[in-house]
């Protein structure tokens, strides 16, 4: 940690990981050492006028950073339980994560930190810290700048200028510095001449007034293939889905249908929903299309989906559809409070 103390207008940042981090070696960027006094010394390049305006911040570090391209629902448990155990000290939280999953985690923390009444912003980069023209600095600006304004009271994304709800982010590139879009929902802020501006209209904020109802159950369970993402494709088979489906570990999956909810009307295919749908797993389905949602039923190609039980996803993210179900399946609740739930707007995610 650094040696600033805690102070309510400070804020916690949290290296997991990523390329921020990262070192150039002879073996090309590997995890590198001292974050600390490299993020420092990153920060303090930046212009002096946004370097003025910069909140005071404590680093908290994983011993072992995770590479985000393995990042297991047993790392977002982890990183919601360190948040839960110390937010109430900070302004805000800041999260560093690798961008290849940093989305998903978002929408976790979304689902466990449900009520949260300070900023947790998450943000990484696509390049370390050191590299030429990296936006690792300028995207941990931007996070600290958001991370002490009150009236953001989310979970949410900072990156490339703008700033996304949690639940709604997607990696959208795998290089340009704008990596993250938001495909069915407005930003909450962006950086305009240097500051930091909430569009307020657009936050959790304004539609709750409540105390943080947190649900912080244990993801490690769900971990060996507990939960699985199906995207359809051109001559699917039953047999096919059913080697998903029918597997006794498997408690939950996210179907990636066609358009706004089809699939083939194939009876054999329908007939493995149900049968998975009887054994009380929990089944959900999103549109392939990035944008709009899914409506089963607008076709005869998707009566199909409503008549074995699967549920819709509407506009949902596969991130945040995915880590919902996985979120939903780790606490104790019977199958139509699950349902229910699913189908609620629990932190903005639909």
């Amino acid at each position: 940690m650094t040696a600033r103390a805690s102070h309510p207008h400070s804020v916690l940042v949290i290296y997991t990981g990523g390329t921020l981090g990262m070192q150039e070696t002879p073996r090309g960027l590997a995890p590198g050492g001292d974050i600390e006094t490299r993020l420092a010394r990153a920060l303090e390049d930046l212009p002096s006028s946004l370097v003025a305006g910069l909140p005071a911040y404590r680093l908290l570090a994983f011993d072992a950073p995770i590479d985000s391209s393995a990042a297991t629902p047993a790392d977002w448990s982890r990183l919601a339980g360190d948040i839960a155990a110390r937010y109430r000290d900070y302004a805000g939280v800041v999260v560093l994560h690798g961008t290849d999953t940093l989305a998903w985690s978002a929408a976790s923390l979304a689902y466990q930190l449900q009520g949260i009444d300070r900023p947790v912003v998450l943000t990484g980069a696509m390049q370390p810290l050191e590299a030429k023209g990296s936006d690792a600095a300028d995207n941990v600006a931007l996070a600290l700048q958001f991370a002490v304004n009150p009236a953001l009271r989310e979970v949410a994304i900072a990156f490339g200028g703008r700033l996304i709800r949690g639940t709604r982010a997607r990696k959208w590139h795998t290089q340009a510095g704008l990596a993250f879009e938001s495909p069915n929902h407005p930003l909450l802020g962006e950086r305009v001449d240097g500051d930091a501006v909430p569009y307020l209209d657009n936050g959790l904020a304004h539609h709750r007034d409540d105390a943080p109802r947190f649900e912080l159950p244990d993801y490690a369970p769900l971990g060996d293939g507990g939960v699985a993402r199906i995207a359809l494709w051109p001559g699917i088979t039953a047999r096919q889905l059913s080697a998903w489906l029918d597997d006794s570990r498997l408690k939950g999956a996210l179907l990636e249908v066609w358009g706004g909810g089809n699939l083939p009307e194939d009876p054999a295919l329908l007939e493995v929903l149900a049968r998975a749908n009887d054994d009380g797993k929990l089944l959900a389905a999103i549109s392939q299309c990035p944008h709009g949602a899914i409506n089963p039923g607008d076709y005869a190609a998707g009566q199909g989906l409503k008549a074995a039980g699967v549920l819709s996803g509407g506009t949902m993210t596969p991130e945040a559809a995915l880590t919902k179900l996985v979120h939903l399946l780790a606490l104790p609740l019977d199958d139509i409070e699950r349902r229910r739930r699913f189908l609620t707007a629990l932190v903005g995610e639909r």
